[in-house]
């Protein structure tokens, strides 16, 4: 609706996770950097943010920057019992008819991390969400698959990927067998005020728009309302936009975004 009027090829404020529009601040450089590293030498990271901060679109890009030598196993719903999980990684291991018992399965991913080795091949199993593991013996396995290794270097690489309260979750002791497997771990935190101006700007650049189409002042207002998390500001700019489109406004004003506050309000 508003495309034509502001010049833009495409909606700049989707929900989608595209890595087209990932803003690369400080703290994601330096999240990208640490996840590429970990998948290099084969480790188990832990990447934790708070809702809606770019963690997902974040493991786009990780997926995106890796090449022929790796193989991405991706599991978005983790809500699994221990032998479903295995299950769920013979299949992206393209295991044809994964076997029923834990035994004979282990056997098969076994045999075909091994036969990706030979291959020059890394699988990278990312768990997306991964707070929402309900069994601790699931993560009992997570840990288990770094138990496939050569002398040297282990078969496979993980990410786990989650909110704040899976660190919590994991600080618990139980958990510290698998705490002393992860080799690195990085908290995504969320956008400060400059920050938030640099990420409007970006996605408007994307879809071919003009930077500094919201003045500082609606950037301010955003800010306050968004705290600095990135899905917010999406919700904030697209209504905006919406707004400034029936206004016939050619710049976002803080006049705009308080217009808009009531509709933010309940879909916060």
């Amino acid at each position: 609706m508003y495309n034509a009027f502001y010049g833009f090829t495409e909606k700049p404020f989707s929900k989608t996770p595209d890595p087209r529009f990932l803003y690369m601040g400080r703290m994601h450089r330096e999240a990208l950097a640490r996840l590429l590293y970990a998948v290099e030498e084969r480790d188990l990271v832990l990447l934790t943010g708070d809702i809606g901060c770019g963690k997902t679109t974040l493991s786009r890009r990780l997926m995106d920057e890796l090449d022929g030598r790796y193989k991405v196993l991706l599991l978005i719903n983790p809500r699994l019992t221990p032998l479903e999980f295995l299950r769920a990684v013979a299949l992206r291991l393209e295991i044809d008819e994964p076997a029923r018992l834990k035994a004979d399965l282990l056997e098969q991913i076994g045999a075909a991390l091994y036969s990706l080795f030979e291959q020059g091949i890394c699988p990278v199993l990312i768990i997306d969400e991964a707070q929402l593991v309900q069994y601790k013996e699931t993560f009992d396995e997570i840990r288990l698959l770094t138990n496939f290794q050569l002398d040297d270097r282990n078969l496979m690489s993980l990410v786990l990927m989650g909110q704040p309260e899976l660190r919590k979750r994991l600080s618990h002791p139980v958990y510290e067998p698998l705490r002393q497997r992860i080799g690195m771990q990085f908290s995504l935190c969320p956008l400060d005020l400059e920050e938030t101006g640099e990420y409007l700007d970006c996605r408007l650049r994307v879809v071919g728009g003009a930077p500094g189409l919201f003045r500082p002042d609606a950037v301010e207002r955003i800010h306050r309302y968004a705290g600095g998390i990135p899905r917010k500001i999406n919700h904030a700019a697209s209504l905006a936009l919406l707004e400034g489109f029936g206004r016939e406004a050619s710049r976002i004003g803080a006049d705009i975004i308080e217009a808009i506050m009531p509709e933010l309000e309940l879909i916060s």
